[in-house]
């Protein structure tokens, strides 16, 4: 029973995952919104930012992929 992974760890693994890449997303969409009120440019900046956030939370999410496929080689 000591062998087996826990379900718990996977579930906090995906958790973490999903909240990345809202937090990243909305974070620079917001960021470009804020950008554009300031600039008077609507909405460009609000579009790049979400293409920044969007990139940033795959970005997070392969990171979070690979890692996991490293464990799973090793056997941790």
């Amino acid at each position: 029973m000591a062998d087996e992974p826990s379900p718990w760890r996977s579930l906090a693994m995906l958790a973490s995952v999903g909240i990345t890449f809202v937090v990243a997303t909305a974070g620079a969409t917001v960021g470009g919104y804020f950008l554009d009120r300031w600039l008077g440019s609507t909405p460009w900046f609000t579009l790049i930012g979400l293409a920044v956030g969007v990139a940033a939370g795959f970005r997070g999410f392969f990171k979070s992929v690979t890692k996991s496929e490293g464990q799973e080689r090793n056997g941790s």
